[in-house]
């Protein structure tokens, strides 16, 4: 059973942040490849289909980031960026929402500054034990293994936008 703190915070959110390496990865590089998994993207087009907006915030500058951002018509894809609070402090002026309406999944250090701004600070499930301590939500999937999707689908499901 879902806590009701949880809940509510998890009813408030309008928008999607994360990390790219680690997270919608397993965290391996070959050269300017990455391997991105399929099950994570449909969990991404079904957010955006239930009016949820999505972005990647990475330090990488990997051009298949682009590409896989486009190809998932994710809404904000920034990359090479080293502070990603104020890449957070954008989407929040742009959009014209609320830190609390942001989600944001994370793996590492450098994440934990977004992490700290938002209402749904999300963790995978092999990320360091600093940014588990922050999260309030660590998936049961690793980064790169549906880590993405089960927060996709943990979203759909408390706010009742399941597809049928």
């Amino acid at each position: 059973m879902m806590k009701r703190r949880l809940r509510k915070r998890i009813q408030k959110i309008k928008f999607l942040a994360m990390d790219c390496d680690g997270v919608l990865t397993d965290g391996s590089m070959w050269g300017d490849n990455k391997g991105f998994n399929v099950r994570d993207g449909i969990g991404i087009i079904d957010l955006q289909l239930a009016g949820i907006k999505t972005a990647i915030i990475s330090g990488d500058t990997s051009p298949c980031i682009y590409e896989r951002a486009k190809q998932l018509r994710i809404n904000k894809c920034l990359t090479g960026i080293q502070n990603k609070e104020k890449a957070i402090s954008e989407i929040f002026l742009q959009y014209n929402i609320g830190y609390s309406e942001i989600a944001y999944i994370g793996d590492d250090t450098n994440d934990g500054g977004a992490m700290k701004m938002v209402g749904l600070p999300v963790a995978v499930m092999d990320a360091t034990t600093e940014i588990k301590k922050i999260a309030v939500y660590t998936t049961k999937a690793k980064g790169g293994h549906g880590a993405v999707r089960e927060v996709c689908d943990l979203i759909l499901k408390v706010k009742n936008k399941i597809k049928t």
